[in-house]
C-alpha cells in the first residue's frame, strides 16, 4: 500500500515539474510520511537520467548545424572588426592636417566623402549654393555606402554632415539678414536683391531655404516683422493720428500722417506689396501671402471697411467708392502675385448682404438704446371718434342737445356716456360685440362683422347699425370716411334727419418709444421702395430684406421693453399704450402705404405689417394683463389672501380697519399713477377692476362666516362703509354733492356690496322689502340672501315665514 502511495507522489511530482500539471485531488490531498519520499526522488532521479539522454542525443544530431553557426557569427565578428578600424582610418586620415593628396584620394576612393573640406571653405567665403550643393552629393555617396545607419562608422560621418549642415546654415542665417533687413524699433523694411559683400542673393536663398525647408518659416517671421514694424501701426485704427508709409532710399518706413480712410489705406498697402512683389521671388511672395492675408485681410474689413457700412441709402455713394477702391485693391494683389484675396473679394460680391446685415444691426442696437435710456417724458396723445347718432342718444350724451354735430363740446359725452365691456384683463373704449379677447379691441381694431359694426353708446346697449362698413379693423374709428363740409357721403345720399354725427374725443398718454421705432420703420420701408424702383442699384437685392426688418425691429421692441418698463411706476400701463399707438400707427402706414402713387406695384406688396399689427394688439393685452393680476394679487394679500379677513386669529376690529385702510390706499394710489397714463374709458375699467376685486373679495368672506351678531354686523357695516368711500374716484369733475358715481359701471360687485351692507343693517321686514320691491334680487340669488338670514337672525317662525315667502318669489323684479 506503502508503495503504491510512493509511486503516485512520485508521477505527481515528475509530472509537475516537466509539464506543470498538477496532480488530482485524491493524490494532492493524501498525506505524506518520510517513507514516501526515498522512492519519489528515485522517481524524480530516473526522470533526470532520461532527460540527459534525449539532450544528448539532440546534441549528436545537429553538431554539424551549430558548428556552421558558430563560424558565421565568427565571420561577421572580423566583418565588424575591419569595418571599425576602417571607419576609424578614414576618420583619422581625413582630419590630420598634413595628410597628402594620395592619402585623401585613397580616402575618397573609400567613401569618396572628402567633399567636406570643400564644404567648408565654400562655407568660409559664403558659397552657400556651393556648401549646400557639396553636402548634398555627400549625403548621397552616405545613401550608396552598404552598411547599416547604425553602424558606427555610418554614424560618424552622419554627425560630421549635420555640423557642416548646422555650420553653414549659420551663415546663411547670416547672409539672409543682411538681404532681408527689418528694423522694429525704427519701424524700416529693407529687401535686397543682392549685397557687394555677399554672394547670394535673393533668388539664390530660395534653394537654400528649400535645402533647409524653411521657406514658410521665413515668410512667417518676415510677415512678423514687417506687421510690427509697419503694417500694425498702419492698419491698426487707434484714436490719435495714423502714420502713412513710404519708399525711402530703398527702404520702407513710417512717414507723416495718413487719412483714416480706406482708399488711403489701400494706396500705403500697395506701395508695401507692390515693394515686396518688386524684390522677392516669386515663389516667396506666394509663401509670404499664406500666412500674410489671413491676419491683414480681416483686420481690413473688421476695422475698415465694416464700420464704413452705411445704415440707410443717404451715404450709399461715398460707400460705393469705397466698394470701387477695394475692388481695385483686390485687382492689384492679383497683379502682384499675392494670394488669399478671396475672402475680401467675397466681402465685396455680398456687399447688399453685408449692407443689410449692418442695418438690422443698426436697428436693433437703436431699440435697445431707446429702451435703456429709459421711457423719457410722457407724450399726449388724442383719440377722435365720428359717430352717427340719434337725436334720443346725443340728448343722453349730452344735457343740451343743441350742441351741433362734430362740435368738441361733445367731448363729455365720452366719458359720461360710454359702457364698458365687464372684462378685467381687456380694456375697451366701447363694447362692440363679437369682439375678440384683445386689449387692442379697446380701439375698435380688429372688429371683424361682415354686415354691421354694433357700438355700444348708451347704458341702454343701444346700437348703431351701419351695414356700409367694410370689413376693415378701422372701420370701428371710422378711418377713412371720407365726408364733405356738408356732412354727405361718398354716394350723395341725404342723412337722415333724425340722427346727428357725434365726435367722441379722449387722451392718453405714451413714452419717448413708440416715435423713434415709428420713425426707424418708415426710414427702413423708405429704403426698400427706393431699391426696388431704382434699376441696376448695386443694393437692390437687399430690398426683400429691407421689407422684413420692421418685424425684426418690432420682435426686438416687444422681447427687452417688459424689461425696461417695468422699473417705472404703472410701466405696463405705458406698455399697454405704447404697443397698442404702435399697432394704430402701423394700421395706418400699411393702408396709407397701399394708396400712395409714387410706390412701383412691387414696393406695395412686399409690405406685410398685418401680422405685426396682430402681434402688437396682443401684446398689449398681455401688458395690461400682466399689470391688473399684479395689482388684484396685491389688493387680494392685502385683505387677508387666501384667508378669511374677518377671521383673522388674533385680530381686532382695529386691526381689521387698518388692513381695509391699506387695500383702499393701494387702490386710490394706483389709480392716481394710472390717471397720467391711460385713456379716462381705460382708466375708469382698470381701477373699477381694483374696486370690484376688493368688493368681491369683502362679500365672499362675509358669505364664508358661520355667524353674524349684532356686534359683527355693525362692524362689517363699517368697514364697508370705509371702502364704498371709493365711490369719490367714479365722480365726474366738478361733480356736486348730488352727482351719482358710475362705480357700478365698472365694478359689477360694487352694488352687491352695498345691498350687503343694507342687508346687514336691516330687520325681518327691511329684507323682505329689499327682495320684492326694491333690487336685492338682482344681486344676490334666493340661496344666498336664505344664507345671509341665517347668518343674522335667529331661527323662528317669523324668520322661517319670511324665508318662504322669499324662495316663494326668486325673481320679483321679472313677475307681474
Amino acid at each position: 500500500m506503502a508503495s503504491a502511495e510512493s509511486s503516485q507522489i512520485g508521477r505527481a511530482l515528475v509530472g509537475f515539474s516537466l509539464h506543470g500539471i498538477f496532480p488530482d485531488e485524491d493524490v494532492s490531498s493524501s498525506p505524506i510520511e518520510v517513507g514516501h519520499l526515498a522512492p519519489a526522488l528515485e522517481s524524480l532521479a530516473a526522470a533526470k537520467s532520461k532527460l540527459e539522454a534525449d539532450i544528448h542525443i539532440i546534441n549528436e544530431e545537429t553538431a554539424s548545424d551549430v558548428s556552421q553557426w558558430v563560424a558565421n557569427a565568427k565571420s561577421l565578428e572580423d566583418d565588424i572588426n575591419r569595418t571599425r578600424n576602417w571607419a576609424s582610418d578614414i576618420v583619422r586620415r581625413s582630419e590630420a592636417p598634413d595628410v597628402s593628396g594620395k592619402t585623401i584620394q585613397d580616402a575618397a576612393d573609400k567613401v569618396d566623402f572628402s567633399d567636406r573640406n570643400e564644404v567648408e571653405l565654400a562655407r568660409d567665403e559664403r558659397h552657400i549654393l556651393q556648401s549646400l550643393r557639396l553636402l548634398e552629393e555627400a549625403w548621397t555617396v552616405l545613401d550608396s555606402i552598404p552598411a547599416s545607419t547604425s553602424c558606427r562608422v555610418m554614424k560618424l560621418l552622419d554627425i560630421r554632415a549635420f555640423e557642416l549642415k548646422s555650420a553653414v546654415h549659420d551663415v546663411f542665417d547670416h547672409v539672409w539678414s543682411s538681404l532681408v533687413r527689418i528694423d522694429v524699433p525704427t519701424n524700416q523694411v529693407t529687401v535686397y536683391n543682392s549685397r557687394e559683400d555677399e554672394q547670394m542673393s535673393l533668388a539664390d536663398a530660395v534653394i537654400g531655404l528649400k535645402a533647409y525647408k524653411e521657406v514658410d518659416k521665413r515668410m512667417a517671421v518676415l510677415w512678423q516683422g514687417l506687421d510690427e514694424a509697419l503694417l500694425r501701426p498702419r492698419s491698426v485704427i487707434e484714436r490719435g493720428d495714423v502714420p502713412a508709409i513710404r519708399v525711402e532710399n530703398s527702404t520702407l518706413a513710417l512717414d507723416g500722417k495718413a487719412e483714416k480712410t480706406v482708399p488711403s489705406l489701400f494706396q500705403d498697402l500697395e506701395i508695401v506689396l507692390g515693394y515686396l512683389s518688386e524684390r522677392l521671388p516669386e515663389e516667396l511672395v506666394y509663401s509670404l501671402s499664406t500666412v500674410m492675408m489671413p491676419d491683414l485681410i480681416p483686420r481690413i474689413i473688421t476695422a475698415w471697411l465694416e464700420p464704413v457700412v452705411p445704415t440707410s441709402l443717404k451715404d450709399m455713394d461715398e460707400f460705393q467708392k469705397i466698394i470701387g477702391a477695394t475692388k481695385s485693391f483686390c485687382s492689384r494683389l492679383e497683379t502682384l502675385k499675392f494670394g488669399g484675396v478671396e475672402e475680401l473679394q467675397e466681402w465685396v460680391q455680398n456687399v447688399p448682404r453685408v449692407w443689410l446685415a449692418k442695418c438690422r444691426e443698426t436697428a436693433l442696437e437703436l431699440i435697445r438704446t431707446k429702451l435703456a435710456l429709459g421711457l423719457g417724458d410722457p407724450k399726449e396723445i388724442e383719440r377722435v371718434e365720428t359717430q352717427t347718432v340719434s337725436q334720443e342718444e346725443g340728448r343722453r350724451f349730452a344735457p343740451n342737445s343743441a350742441v351741433p354735430a362734430n362740435s368738441d363740446g361733445w367731448d363729455a359725452a365720452w366719458d359720461d356716456g360710454e359702457v364698458v365691456a365687464n372684462n378685467e384683463d381687456q380694456p375697451r373704449q366701447l363694447d362692440n360685440e363679437g369682439d375678440g379677447d384683445d386689449g387692442a379691441d379697446a380701439w375698435g381694431w380688429g372688429d371683424d362683422d361682415d354686415s354691421e359694426a354694433n357700438t355700444t353708446l348708451t347704458d341702454t346697449n343701444s346700437k348703431q347699425n351701419n351695414p356700409t362698413e367694410e370689413d376693415d379693423p378701422a372701420a370701428a374709428w371710422g378711418w377713412g370716411d371720407e365726408e364733405d363740409a356738408t356732412g354727405a357721403s361718398k354716394d350723395d345720399t341725404a342723412p337722415n334727419p333724425s340722427t346727428r354725427e357725434l365726435t367722441l374725443k379722449e387722451t392718453y398718454n405714451i413714452s419717448s418709444m413708440p416715435e423713434p421705432v415709428i420713425a426707424l420703420i418708415l426710414a427702413i420701408l423708405e429704403d426698400g421702395a427706393f431699391l426696388v424702383s431704382s434699376d441696376g442699384n448695386p443694393m437692390a437685392a437687399a430690398a426683400a430684406g429691407l421689407f422684413s426688418l420692421p418685424t425684426l425691429v418690432l420682435a426686438m421692441f416687444r422681447a427687452v421693453s417688459p424689461h425696461y418698463y417695468a422699473s417705472n411706476v404703472g410701466g405696463n400701463m405705458f406698455l399697454y399704450n405704447d404697443a397698442t399707438y404702435l399697432s394704430e400707427q402701423l394700421f395706418e402706414i400699411a393702408k396709407n402705404w397701399k394708396a400712395r402713387d409714387d410706390l412701383v406695384p412691387r414696393a406695395k406688396t412686399m409690405l406685410r405689417l398685418d401680422n405685426d399689427v396682430k402681434a402688437l394688439q396682443l401684446f398689449a393685452t398681455r401688458a395690461y394683463s400682466s399689470e391688473m393680476t399684479t395689482c388684484r394679487t396685491i389688493l387680494r394679500d392685502l385683505l387677508g389672501g387666501s384667508q378669511n379677513l374677518l377671521q383673522q386669529d388674533g385680530l381686532g376690529s382695529s386691526d381689521l380697519q387698518s388692513q381695509v385702510d391699506n387695500a383702499i390706499s393701494y387702490v386710490r394710489t394706483t389709480a392716481a399713477s394710472w390717471s397720467t397714463i391711460l385713456a379716462k374709458s381705460a382708466w375708469s375699467q382698470a381701477v373699477g377692476s381694483l374696486v370690484d376685486t376688493t368688493a368681491s373679495k369683502f362679500v365672499a368672506d362675509v358669505m364664508d362666516l358661520a355667524g353674524i351678531g349684532q356686534d359683527d354686523a355693525y362692524n362689517i357695516a363699517n368697514l364697508i362703509a370705509r371702502i364704498t368711500e371709493l365711490d369719490d374716484l367714479f365722480l365726474p369733475p366738478g361733480a356736486g354733492k348730488n352727482a351719482i358715481p358710475s362705480t357700478s359701471e365698472y365694478a359689477s360687485g360694487w352694488l352687491r356690496l352695498k345691498y350687503l351692507s343694507e342687508v346687514l343693517q336691516s330687520n325681518l321686514q327691511d329684507v323682505k322689502f329689499l327682495w320684492m320691491e326694491s333690487e336685492l334680487s338682482l344681486y344676490f340669488t334666493v340661496d344666498e340672501v336664505v344664507d345671509l338670514i341665517g347668518l343674522s337672525f335667529v331661527d323662528n317662525a317669523r324668520t322661517r315665514e319670511v324665508v318662504r315667502e322669499i324662495q316663494g318669489r326668486p325673481h320679483p323684479r321679472g313677475s307681474s
